[in-house]
């Protein structure tokens, strides 16, 4: 019997993005996850200043900072060659070199060029499959104010936000808090208020606000990430999440409960603080852990979300109302991110859930590849 050939997997990681080392971390597990016997794996590795180098070890050359064994690659979006090529510097310039013709990419890169859907259109471009969301879903998933309006859109249930520019902020500050404090008719008090950059992830750059001055200083923060930042509503809410995976027919994992060791689930308490807690399966009704996978599906089928995504849900402590808080296209993967661990409550362990990914892939690209790509004339 033919032994069959092993798939050859391009992960990359790094990226010039303020979760560069988030998706170190991510990248680490995965690469130490995929099975040799099924796979040839090539890390793909990109400096906090876009370039992207390619070796055995890059991932430990990226956190170390220090590039001593690896080269410079790129990927050629033509149709005659595909892959990762090498860079070779000559007297006459740069020349590529053939290095591996990829079967599927597994972007593991957290936040902008990464989720946003711009790695993803590149992919495209260069016709090769890759794990995770398209291009819409995975620019929809980070933006939350456009999130936020597309869940709106499929009445699916948020808390209730406005969104300012930064040359609002820039402009007349003080308007802006004045806006943010009223926008909310009728509440006895305005805060706490949380304020997010619109367009990034991981939890960077949000700031919680009790007062003027934290409002304040939480809108100069914000605007340092995103020329455009949202201001929520706090609400004294449990914290739900589900793991989705699938393209046209997704499943949803048990609903999983995050207890931060801080007010609320920062990037400290995410990736550096290990004290905060993970109850799987989340200690609630069972009609309520019905009705957060069905809207988790939902929410994912809205943006018409693939491979895999984290559904992230406020549950009120005095009213339950449900409210979908965010969606993770590109989910954390380290050993303390929630994702795979509801996954692996729900019957599908590490190594399962990235043959399934893979899987997903192909049979996304198959699908596409499928598609009439021009016009013809009946």
């Amino acid at each position: 019997m033919k032994k069959e050939s092993k798939l050859q997997v391009g992960v990359i990681f790094g990226g010039v993005s303020g979760e560069h080392e988030v998706s170190l971390m991510s990248a680490r597990s995965v690469l130490n996850a995929l099975d040799p016997e099924k796979y040839d794996v090539y890390q793909i590795g990109i400096t906090k200043t876009g370039d992207w180098l390619a070796g055995e070890n890059v991932i430990d050359e990226l956190e170390q900072e220090k590039y001593k064994h690896t080269m410079p690659v790129s990927m050629l979006p033509t149709a005659a060659r595909k892959g990762l090529f090498r860079i070779r510097e000559t007297s006459r310039g740069d020349t590529l070199q053939n290095m591996a013709p990829l079967d599927v990419v597994f972007p593991v890169l957290h936040g902008t060029f990464g989720e946003d859907g711009s790695i993803q259109g590149f992919l495209e471009i260069d016709d090769i499959a890759y794990v995770g969301a398209g291009v819409l879903a995975s620019a929809v998933g980070m933006d939350k104010a456009l999130f936020r309006d597309v869940m709106i859109a499929n009445s699916i249930p948020v808390v209730e936000s406005i969104l300012v520019l930064k040359t609002e902020i820039e402009g007349d500050i003080s308007a802006v808090i004045e806006m943010a404090e009223n926008f909310l008719h009728g509440r006895a008090a305005p805060y706490p208020l949380f304020v997010k950059p619109a367009n990034l992830g991981s939890s960077v750059g949000i700031t919680k606000c009790r007062s003027r001055s934290d409002l304040y200083e939480g809108l100069i923060e914000a605007a340092r990430y995103d020329r455009r930042v949202l201001v929520e509503r706090s609400v004294s809410a449990r914290e739900i999440e589900v793991s989705v995976l699938g393209n046209n027919d997704p499943i949803a994992s048990v609903p999983g409960e995050i207890i931060p060791s801080r007010e609320f689930y920062s990037y400290e308490a995410k990736y550096i603080d290990n004290t905060s807690g993970l109850l799987i399966p989340a200690p609630i009704p069972a009609d309520v852990s019905e009705k957060v996978r069905t809207l988790a599906v939902k929410a994912y089928k809205a943006i018409d979300c693939a491979g895999m995504a984290r559904v992230d849900f406020f549950l009120d402590k005095e009213t339950s109302e449900l409210f979908v808080s965010e969606i993770n296209t590109i989910p954390g993967f380290t050993q303390i991110s929630m994702y795979a661990k509801l996954w692996e409550a729900s019957g599908i362990s590490y190594g399962q859930l990235l043959d399934k990914l893979i899987d997903l892939a192909l049979d996304r690209k198959a699908e596409k590849d499928k598609l009439v790509r021009e016009y013809q004339a009946p």
